[in-house]
């Protein structure tokens, strides 16, 4: 399940979370490597700067694109300092301020600590540079003494550095991607007699403890065109009569045969009816009826140059 999602986020992310088109990613490996354009490099005892090139896109790059808002005083020109400790600590404060910049815009991130977002390197320096300033200054500060200090195996911190980017994706996609689902059309489109007599999905905050009231906008827009169309897709269907009635309420099993996306696409492209969606079964039954419908609903992304790298 894990695997799936990520490889999802990578899809998203690499095609649409970034500015002048594709820029692929790796999680965690790529965005915990690409956090500066510029580095300094030591040379005869004097620091020069080292430009990685204007090409090199970070993942501050990606939330600027999303969000259109600057994390405050991170800059991805901005260079890392050449002392190993200044670098660990300018790395940790730059994690951290990320965090705290997704949690401020509504993100859920209480299990994610700046520390799970470095380089596997990087985090032994943090451990090594946090523990001798617990000894050093132990004896005069409750507080660091105090401090909880999280320290993890190589192989422990590598599947939790993973986790944590996935969800620091999840939650950047949540919050800045999600949220502009519009409902003000939401009336509009239960104005039809056919939708009218199906039950509503509640837009309140609490009236699902799963999905989120854009989610729920999102649900409402794939019962409209369902309603709308399946009388009009199907009429002349090759491989059953028009498909029964039903209530979406989930994103997975609702999905699964591939009609209710075929609905949205002909509401959009109605073209695609006569030469691909009225070869589709309007009530599948086994795995190969299933795998039929959703190959000429892939099929058709692609002739509408849809390329979003959906597998079938």
């Amino acid at each position: 399940f894990f695997q799936k999602t990520l490889t999802a986020i990578k899809n998203w992310f690499t095609l649409f979370g970034w500015s002048k088109g594709q820029n692929p990613i790796s999680v965690p490996y790529s965005l915990r490597r690409d956090v500066c354009k510029v580095q300094m490099t030591s040379s005869q005892e004097t620091g020069f700067k080292h430009n990685l090139g204007k090409d090199t896109k970070t993942v501050y790059d990606m939330v600027f694109h999303l969000s259109g808002q600057l994390l405050p005083g991170v800059t991805s020109s901005k260079s890392l300092p050449l002392d190993p400790v200044e670098r660990i600590l300018q790395l940790h404060w730059q994690h951290s301020t990320l965090l705290a910049f997704l949690k401020s815009q509504g993100a859920y991130l209480p299990h994610v600590m700046p520390e799970f977002l470095l380089e596997p390197d990087d985090y032994k320096k943090w451990i090594k540079v946090q523990t001798a300033l617990k000894v050093a200054d132990g004896k005069n500060s409750d507080i660091l003494s105090d401090k909880h200090l999280v320290i993890l195996e190589d192989g422990i911190f590598e599947t939790m550095s993973k986790r944590a980017w996935t969800d620091v994706l999840l939650q950047i996609y949540k919050v800045f991607v999600l949220t502009r689902v519009s409902s003000h059309n939401i009336t509009d489109q239960l104005s039809l007699e056919s939708v009218q007599k199906m039950p509503r999905i509640k837009s309140e905050p609490l009236s699902s403890n799963i999905y989120s009231p854009y989610e729920r906008t999102i649900l409402t827009w794939l019962n409209k065109h369902y309603e709308k169309n399946r009388k009009i897709v199907w009429k002349d269907c090759q491989k059953g009569g028009v498909p029964p009635m039903r209530w979406i309420v989930n994103f997975d099993r609702d999905l699964l045969d591939g009609l209710v996306l075929a609905a949205q696409l002909a509401a959009y492209c109605p073209y695609l009816i006569a030469t691909h969606f009225v070869r589709m079964y309007t009530n599948p039954k086994s795995d190969e009826q299933f795998l039929h419908n959703c190959l000429i609903l892939v099929n058709a992304m692609h002739a509408v140059s849809l390329a979003i790298d959906i597998k079938v």
